[in-house]
C-alpha cells in the first residue's frame, strides 16, 4: 500500500512537469528572472487580479517614490493552479520555474513552511511584526521564525438588519457582547415577529465550525499536528452550540455559496456571521442601503471565548533561492510590511483590510459607511482584528476540516457527540497516517 501510494505520486509530479514544461508560456511567466531580466524586476504569483493583484499594483506605485527603476510583474492564476505549481515544482526540486514572490492562504503556511524547509525566506528581522495584529503574526511563525509578510484579514463580524431586529423589539446593544445561546434566543423572536430567519446553516461548509473554533483560541489541529477534536472542551462547544441553531428552525438550510448570498440579498435572514471581505457581497443589494450594521460576533459561552474571530486572510512569501531574494523582501517590506499609505488605498481602492495597527487610526478606516447607516465598519473591525485570538493551523487543516464534516450529517440527526468526536478523530489519523 505504502509503495502503492508512493509510484502514485511520483506519477502525478512527473506528469505535471511534464505539462507544464510543455506549456512555454506558463513556465517563462515565473522565470526567476532569468534570461537577461533586469535585476530591478520581480516577479510575484498571486490570484485574483481586482483584489491580490491590485493591492501589489499599489506596492509597487508606493515603493517606486524611492526605487523608480522598480519593475513588478504579477503572474495572475488561479488560487488552485497556483497551488498546484507550486506544489508540483516544490516537490520535484526544480525551483527554477517559481517566481519572487508567491501569495500563500494562511491556513497553508504551515504546511508549506514544514514540508518544504529552506525555501521560504525569513523574514524575522526584516518587519516590526509588533505593529501587525498577534493572530496574523502567529500565522506565518514557525519554530520561532517569521515567513513572509502578513497580508489581508478575515476578521469576523455579525452582520445584522437594522429593520428587522428593530421590528423585533432589539436594538444594536442588544447584539453587543452576547453568547451563541443568547443569539439563538434573540433569534427565536425574531423569526416569530418579522417571520424571517436569523441566520443560515450549510452542513457542507465549514466556515462557522473554524470561527467558533478560533473564538476560543483552539483548532482542529494542535500545534504539533495531532487531531484536535477527543478531549477539546471548545471542539464539544462548538458541535454543540452549532447543532443547537441547526435544531433552533431559526437558521435557513442553504447549499453552496450562491444560496447563502442569495439568502441575504433577498432579505431572507436577520443575520451574516462572516469575515469582512463579505461587505462587497452584503452591499451589491443596492435596494438594502442604510438597512445594515455590524456587531461583534457571539462568543462560545466557555473559558477563553471572546466575541472576536477571523475567517480566511492570506500573506505574502519571497522564495530564499530567487535570484532578486533581496529586492523582493525589501519592496514588501517597505510597502506591504510597514507603508500606512499602502493600507489606506487598498481600503479605498479595493476595499482590503490588513492587519497593519498604525494604519487604523486613518481617516480612511474612520469612514462612515452609508450602506450601514452611517457606522464607521472598518474602525470597528480592525477593532476586532486586535482581539482575535492568534492560533497555530498546522499541517493538516483541510484534511481535520474534511473529517468533521463527514460526520456532521450525524451529529446533526442527533448522535452521541463524544462518539461523533471519537469518530472525526479517527477518520483524521486514518487520513495524515
Amino acid at each position: 500500500m505504502v509503495l502503492k501510494k508512493l509510484l502514485s505520486v511520483l506519477l502525478f509530479v512527473l506528469l505535471t512537469a511534464s505539462l507544464l514544461a510543455a506549456c512555454g508560456a506558463g513556465s517563462k511567466a515565473g522565470a526567476g528572472n532569468e534570461g537577461g531580466s533586469s535585476s530591478n524586476k520581480v516577479i510575484a504569483w498571486a490570484w485574483d487580479p481586482s483584489f491580490n493583484g491590485a493591492a501589489l499594483k499599489i506596492a509597487e506605485e508606493i515603493y517606486q517614490k524611492e526605487h523608480p527603476e522598480f519593475d513588478l510583474e504579477v503572474v495572475d492564476m488561479a488560487k488552485a493552479d497556483l497551488e498546484q505549481k507550486l506544489n508540483t515544482n516544490l516537490a520535484a526540486g526544480v525551483q527554477d520555474g517559481l517566481p519572487d514572490i508567491i501569495l500563500v492562504n494562511d491556513p497553508n503556511i504551515q504546511k508549506y513552511v514544514t514540508a518544504f524547509p529552506g525555501t521560504f525566506a525569513d523574514f524575522t528581522d526584516k518587519v516590526d511584526y509588533s505593529q501587525f495584529s498577534p493572530y496574523k503574526v502567529d500565522a506565518l511563525t514557525v519554530d520561532g521564525k517569521k515567513y513572509g509578510v502578513p497580508f489581508d484579514v478575515g476578521v469576523a463580524g455579525l452582520f445584522y438588519r437594522t429593520d428587522y431586529l428593530e421590528q423585533a423589539g432589539f436594538t444594536k446593544a442588544d447584539l453587543e457582547n452576547i453568547t451563541w445561546d443568547e443569539f439563538i434566543e434573540i433569534g427565536k423572536v425574531v423569526k416569530e415577529k418579522t417571520g424571517k430567519y436569523m441566520t443560515t446553516i450549510n452542513p457542507n461548509d465549514e466556515a462557522l465550525t473554524s470561527i467558533l473554533l478560533q473564538s476560543a483560541g483552539s483548532w482542529y489541529i494542535t500545534e504539533d499536528n495531532k487531531g484536535n477534536f477527543v478531549d477539546n472542551p471548545v471542539m464539544a462547544e462548538t458541535l454543540r452550540v452549532y447543532k443547537a441553531l441547526a435544531d433552533s428552525g431559526i437558521a435557513k438550510p442553504v447549499t453552496g455559496w450562491s444560496e447563502f448570498v442569495g439568502s441575504f440579498n433577498a432579505g431572507d435572514v436577520a443575520t451574516v456571521t462572516s469575515g469582512v471581505w463579505q461587505v462587497s457581497s452584503i452591499m451589491d443589494a443596492k435596494d438594502q442601503s442604510g438597512k445594515w450594521g455590524v456587531a461583534p460576533i457571539p462568543r462560545l459561552n466557555i473559558e477563553g471565548g471572546v466575541n472576536a474571530s477571523n475567517e480566511g486572510g492570506s500573506s505574502w512569501f519571497v522564495l530564499d533561492k530567487s535570484k532578486n531574494k533581496d529586492l523582493a523582501i525589501d519592496f514588501l517590506a517597505k510597502t506591504i510590511g510597514g507603508s500606512t499609505e499602502f493600507y489606506e488605498r487598498f481600503l479605498l481602492e479595493n476595499g482590503g483590510v490588513g492587519s497593519y495597527i498604525p494604519a487604523f487610526s486613518s481617516e480612511a478606516y474612520a469612514k462612515p459607511s452609508e450602506f450601514f447607516g452611517g457606522q464607521a465598519i472598518y474602525s470597528d473591525f480592525t477593532k476586532w482584528s486586535t482581539e482575535v485570538p492568534g492560533i497555530s493551523l498546522g499541517m493538516y487543516t483541510q484534511e481535520a476540516k474534511d473529517a468533521l464534516k463527514n460526520e456532521l450529517p450525524n451529529i446533526l440527526a442527533g448522535s452521541d457527540l463524544t462518539q461523533s468526536l471519537k469518530n472525526i478523530q479517527q477518520l483524521f489519523e486514518q487520513q495524515v497516517q
